[in-house]
């Protein structure tokens, strides 16, 4: 069996970071296409910032990474609940009910 080789990798110093909250998936019989954007107040049209290209094998991983990363994260914090009832972007965007109290800042 081949021996599997460490790799290490860096990540630049003036990397930027870019915050995403909404994704769109698509995919062709060759690859799959993540473009991600972020949803803001005020925002009539978001733009997609970034765009991953992966092959159905890469995609495939990358779904296994995330479950198990999310598994940790989940033992070590506690479950993630998803809204239900609502939408994501009720939850974010919904206009502000007078009865609701101020937050905290």
């Amino acid at each position: 069996m081949a021996e599997i080789k460490k790799i290490t990798i860096s990540v630049p110093d003036d990397l930027p970071a870019q915050y995403v909250n909404m994704s769109y998936i698509t995919h062709t019989p060759q690859e799959f296409i993540l473009d991600f954007a972020s949803i803001l107040p005020g925002i009539k049209q978001p733009k997609i910032n970034t765009r991953l290209v992966f092959s159905p094998l890469g995609a495939k991983l990358l779904v296994q990474a995330l479950n198990e990363n999310l598994r940790r994260y989940e033992s070590t914090f506690g479950e993630i609940k998803i809204p239900r009832g609502h939408s994501l972007a009720d939850q974010l965007f919904r206009a502000a009910d007078p009865k609701d109290p101020p937050e905290e800042g």
